[in-house]
């Protein structure tokens, strides 16, 4: 399963509003509350948000998606349901690629 992680506030709608599409989807997240906490709001810019501050911020296996607005029109033009496929496929891949490994170093 995409490992899914989303920041948040807990009293704003844009993050109430991802959280429900992610949960409509039924996939499962991490959702880091930040009300507040300007050293979290910092780790979260440093982990590649291009500069923006503001919540929600969510990735995907480690890959920036954006803001809520951002995953709505992922959901929209149908590239959403493919960006978690695919985010399973990857990590179905990198787990074979790992095992392929252990036995060639046999």
């Amino acid at each position: 399963m995409a490992n899914i992680e989303i920041y948040t506030w807990s009293t704003c709608r844009f993050s109430r509003r991802a959280k429900q599409l992610l949960d409509r989807k039924g996939v499962s997240y991490t959702e880091y509350t930040i009300d507040g906490d300007e050293v979290a709001r910092d780790a979260m810019v440093a982990r590649g948000t291009n500069g923006k501050r503001t919540v929600p911020q969510i990735f995907i296996n480690d890959r920036h998606i954006g803001g809520s607005d951002d995953l709505y029109l992922l959901e929209k033009q149908g590239e959403l349901d493919g960006l978690l496929n695919q985010s399973e496929v990857n990590a179905i891949h990198s787990k074979l690629l790992h095992e392929q490994q252990k036995y060639a170093d046999l």
